[in-house]
């Protein structure tokens, strides 16, 4: 993996919290506490992870230390027992993104100067660990692993909302891929909220599916990849034997999930219609692929491309529907028709 350095995403941390308050960012988000005294504020938490309806003000700011925490249950649990931290950790979980994308939210927003070029060259090539070694011990001066794990988990998640009924999802399919309404504050606060994890099980992002047709229909967080991850293989590889060693690649969420409904686990998603060279690495380990893609044009152009590039390292089976149909708008008996 090739390392680069880019003086436009160059993120110098400590400056980042030496000259952003806590104070700034709560005025930012439109978030207001009371005034306890000369150094504390408190209030109602803010952050999409608190589901705590016996804490109502659980939410505190030490503006000397420019530090915050939240005593509640929920946000303590979804972030591992760790009941605060810095301006850097709290826009991470406000934004659902890393620590190093809230750093550059924050030096963005608040026009935060990066250092002189000089330093910067400096510590380039002070650096003489391989690029495996920098991303491991994630040093803040260069790109962080692709898809880092989050450090939270949304609480108050909904399975049982509507939405999921009229698109055919059963509530437990929709317990099983944690699927569902998403009440709470941040940015995917309104939507049907899809987690996604990587080949390991690490949580890693959530997308957002807007209900009310506004803008972007699906919302995923700043800097996530989703060229670097398939959707439901962390399940499908925890599966007796690899699911037979067979696995079946759908475009979509709802896809993956209809067919998983149908009683056929072993399936993963690309989300979108491409396929990326990390994504062709983890479909080449199973003998046989079976490509179950829309019906569309762009579908079958897709089918076309990705089956040429498998066909020769692995069995391909192509499986075409009909014109603009998809995977998820078949019952699960056509579903397995189609497939068995």
């Amino acid at each position: 993996m090739e390392v680069k350095f880019l003086n436009e995403t160059f993120v110098d941390f400590r400056t980042v919290k030496e000259r952003v308050s806590m104070k700034d960012v709560l005025d930012h988000y439109k978030i207001e506490l009371r005034q306890v005294n000369k150094t504390s504020l408190r209030g109602k938490c803010p952050l999409p992870t608190h589901s705590s309806a016996n804490s109502p003000h659980s939410f505190n700011v030490n503006t000397e230390k420019n530090v915050w925490a939240c005593q509640s249950s929920s946000c303590v649990e979804a972030r591992d027992g760790r009941k605060g931290g810095n301006v850097l950790d709290f826009v991470s979980v406000m934004e659902n993104c890393s620590v190093r994308d809230a750093a550059l939210k924050l030096q963005n927003w608040f026009l935060v100067p990066t250092p002189p070029a000089g330093r910067q060259e400096k510590k380039k090539t002070e650096i003489k660990q391989t690029p495996e070694q920098r991303v491991a011990e994630k040093n803040p001066d260069v790109i962080e692993e692709v898809n880092a794990p989050l450090a939270f988990v949304l609480k108050g998640i909904d399975s049982t909302h509507p939405y999921l009924k009229e698109r055919g999802i059963e509530e437990e399919t929709a317990k099983h891929f944690g699927v569902g309404f998403f009440p709470g504050r941040g940015s995917m606060a309104g939507r049907l909220v899809i987690p996604i994890a990587n080949e390991r099980g690490e949580l890693v992002a959530y997308a957002g599916r807007s209900l009310d047709q506004s803008e972007p229909k699906y919302k995923f967080p700043a800097g996530f990849k989703k060229s670097e991850v398939l959707f439901n293989l962390n399940h499908v590889l925890a599966l007796p034997q690899k699911g037979s060693d067979l696995v079946i690649v759908v475009e979509g969420f709802f896809d993956c999930i209809k067919v998983q409904q149908a009683g056929l686990p072993s399936v993963v998603a690309l989300m979108g219609s491409s396929l990326s060279e990390t994504q062709e690495k983890f479909l080449c380990q199973f003998p046989r692929i079976i490509l179950f893609l829309d019906g569309d044009p762009a579908g079958r152009e897709a089918t076309a491309v990705i089956a040429s590039r498998l066909m020769f390292k692995t069995f391909v089976k192509v499986v075409s529907l009909g014109d603009g149909k998809q995977p998820d708008q078949l019952s699960s008996d056509e579903i397995k028709n189609i497939l068995l």
